[in-house]
């Protein structure tokens, strides 16, 4: 089938109180492990590309990889743009085919992100793409963060309230405790803060940086409405330990589908456990 909207998708999770799995790709490897997956525990899905996996694989690639692997696979796919930083790169991938982006204003004033979001908004609503914004500025983990600064960097309610009500946007993305990359102890998720926030916006909320939030930390999230979950890291653990375990073992080994076989299965076998944990197995 051809590539669905993220919106499509997200509306299905609201009525079913579950969330979709946002698995980032980097290469033909990844993509067919997220369909693998996708198929087998009969989900929804969305791919997603960074700015940073475009540069990596060319905005061509990653389309005609995801556009191949819509039409095969017998579950509906998204294909999402994960933290457009620009308008240009947001609109670069609505003409290449993304069917959903993301405008990701967090650095900006409040005012300033919702202007530049609405302009997003304009040229993708016109041709049925799905946007997601972003509030609250969501760190990395190897960021050294106070107390005080890591609460200053969380969502405001009142002001993701004011956000939507002015962009009207299809998703938003929340800071409420969740970091990118490997966590060194365990994150600890401001459950009062997103209920508060979805109390006074009506429209899906993302979690970003979920990759080793705790199982049972993720699905009291999605209880309290979020209803797209975005993994990266774990992806890339399971992918890459599973090579360096193969050339550990077999050093001399030269073909690379002996290495990236292996290792797509590796990623998988994670993003399956996690379509299980979202709910979301079962619902395509």
């Amino acid at each position: 089938m051809a590539l669905v909207t993220v919106s499509e998708l997200l509306q299905k999770a609201e009525e079913g109180n579950y969330a979709v799995g946002a698995f980032n790709c980097n290469n033909m490897e990844i993509v067919q492990a997220i369909i693998a997956a996708a198929e087998a525990e009969n989900a929804p899905v969305i791919i997603q590309a960074s700015q940073g996996a475009i540069k990596y694989a060319g905005l061509e690639w990653i389309t005609g990889m995801a556009k191949l692997a819509a039409e095969q696979a017998s579950v509906p796919v998204a294909l999402h743009l994960d933290h457009g930083t620009s308008f240009e790169q947001c609109i670069k991938c609505v003409r290449a085919g993304f069917t959903s982006v993301m405008f990701d204003g967090s650095k900006l004033p409040l005012d300033e992100n919702i202007a530049e979001t609405n302009r997003v908004l304009a040229v993708a609503r016109a041709v049925g793409v799905s946007v997601e914004a972003e509030l609250g500025k969501i760190g990395g983990t190897e960021d050294d963060i106070t107390v005080d600064e890591r609460e200053a960097m969380m969502t405001d309610p009142q002001e993701a309230k004011e956000f939507v009500e002015r962009t009207n946007v299809d998703a938003l993305a929340v800071a409420i405790g969740t970091a990118h990359g490997q966590y060194k102890g365990e994150p600890k998720l401001d459950f009062e803060r997103l209920e508060k926030i979805k109390s006074l916006v009506k429209i899906p909320i993302v979690l970003h940086g979920s990759s080793g939030v705790p199982d049972e930390a993720i699905k009291k999230a999605i209880s309290l409405g979020v209803r797209k979950v975005n993994i990266d890291t774990n992806i890339r653990e399971a992918f890459t330990n599973t090579m360096r375990k193969i050339l550990d073992e077999k050093p001399n080994e030269i073909d690379p589908r002996k290495v990236l076989g292996p290792a797509r299965e590796a990623a998988v076998e994670i993003i399956r456990e996690k379509i299980r944990v979202f709910g979301s197995s079962g619902k395509a």
